[in-house]
């Protein structure tokens, strides 16, 4: 790696430029700025910059392209990738700020907010933001690669409700992108990645949820064909309100366990009569259906999974699958799935393969379901282990994975081509060439790498 405290013109001319900080190897908060939310990912950046504001970005950005370096911006840093080889890597945290316009169904969404933010801003007004399963994510990085969640199946991808970007292009400039001003940006960036510019700021529609309801349900792995057999039923008669996702667990230490996680744009009463059918299921863990399923406040999304809020080791990997009827889908989860921790199935479909004409770059995604795996990754033999397993999904899969992962889903080591038909990412390369032939910004997954 190549220390950027050997070109001090450069990083004295940066620092000076900033109204918040520069981090060079060797500073004692330099290693802390430095690390993802992945602990498993290595960030081999030259230098950090903790940006104050927007001008922080845009003197980071000419700064860097002046020296021919590239610059990675992250907020809460989740998604890294590691590939950061020399770059600076810009951290937009404190651009946290959020304001919602309840009449006009909007929020203004700092670079650096997270979900967590927008939802204790929006839910007092009965709105939404269109989040996954951990509010602590960050808002931008989830939505340049599409943001798909527990509302998407009802309102689409997050990518496709923004109504403006706030950005810093490749050569430094400032400006704010919409449909009218630059339609080919805009829509590449709706699902395109950060490779393209530096988002400071974002305007998102926001979705009224009169009522939600949602919950857990939970059984030995024992009833795994059972509880497989229910999903398949409900998921395919789902109305596009409800959400369920399946989870086959196996903590370290603890039995092995099914799980079914849900989610409804409506009232519990409802959500209960649309699982009623797991309630067949003997041996449930804990309480039953209505018992376990009930009101969910609009800023408590993330209690219905309960996902980590702490930095964690853990490799990961995603397949959209043509369906969940085949031997193959039976076996993986009538098995155990060690050294990894979980295999999650996720119902898709509804507004998610009908997106309308003016979606962004991941357009529809017309499988009905996507099979998540992680596996904690602390040490290497382990980190092996779980690589190897998550490897081997697509073999088993065979005929049922598309080999298509939507962006947000992409893990360390796979490529940006694995999230877009052909035509979508021609156009996303052909943009990168002409917008930045300098690879000034660079994405978590490069358009060219």
């Amino acid at each position: 790696m190549t220390d950027l405290t050997s070109t001090d013109t450069f990083a004295e001319g940066l620092a000076g430029a900033l109204t918040g900080r520069l981090l060079r190897p060797g500073d004692d908060a330099f290693d802390r700025a430095a690390t993802p939310w992945n602990l498993a990912v290595h960030q081999p950046v030259a230098a950090v910059v903790e940006a104050a504001d927007a001008d922080d970005v845009v003197a980071t950005v000419r700064h860097a392209r002046a020296a021919g370096r590239a610059v990675a911006a992250q907020s809460t840093g989740h998604g890294a990738t590691g590939d950061t080889a020399d770059a600076v890597l810009l951290r937009t945290g404190r651009l946290d700020r959020v304001e919602v316009d309840p009449v006009a169904r909007t929020a203004r969404v700092g670079a650096g907010a997270s979900w967590r933010s927008v939802q204790a801003a929006a839910a007092p007004h009965g709105l939404t933001g269109l989040l996954g399963s951990a509010p602590g994510v960050g808002v931008a990085g989830y939505t340049l690669g599409g943001g798909l969640g527990w509302f998407s199946r009802a309102h689409g991808l997050a990518a496709d409700h923004v109504r403006s970007f706030d950005v810093v292009d490749a050569a430094g400039e400032p400006g704010t992108v919409t449909a009218d001003s630059d339609g080919e940006l805009f829509w590449a960036l709706r699902g395109g990645g950060g490779d393209l510019a530096v988002v400071t700021a974002m305007e998102i529609g926001l979705e009224p949820v009169p009522s939600f309801s949602g919950g857990k349900l939970a059984w030995p792995a024992e009833r795994a064909a059972e509880v497989l057999d229910v999903f398949r039923a409900v998921t395919a008669t789902a109305p596009a309100g409800l959400s369920v996702w399946l989870s086959r667990v196996e903590a370290p230490g603890a039995p092995a366990v099914v799980v079914v996680h849900a989610a409804h744009l409506g009232d519990a009463p409802e959500a209960r009569a649309l699982l009623r059918p797991f309630a067949a299921v003997p041996g449930v863990l804990g309480p039953g259906v209505d018992a376990a399923i009930g009101p969910v406040g609009l800023a408590d999304v993330g209690d219905i999974t309960a996902d980590p809020t702490d930095p964690a080791a853990g490799r990961s990997r995603a397949e959209l699958l043509t369906g969940v009827d085949g031997p193959e889908v039976e076996r993986l989860f009538t098995s155990s799935v060690a050294p990894l921790l979980l295999l999650q199935l996720r119902h898709l479909g509804g507004a998610l393969a009908h997106p309308g004409p003016d979606a962004g770059a991941l357009g529809a995604i017309a499988e009905p379901y996507l099979l998540y795996g992680f596996g904690l990754a602390f040490g290497p033999g382990l980190a092996a282990a779980v690589g190897d397993r998550l490897a081997a999904l697509p073999a088993e899969l065979a005929g049922t994975a598309t080999g298509r992962t939507p962006a947000t889903f992409l893990a360390p080591g796979e490529r940006a081509a694995a999230a877009y038909d052909d035509a979508a990412l021609a156009r996303l390369t052909d943009l990168k060439r002409s917008r930045d032939p300098q690879g000034t910004i660079r994405g978590a997954y490069p358009l060219l790498g």
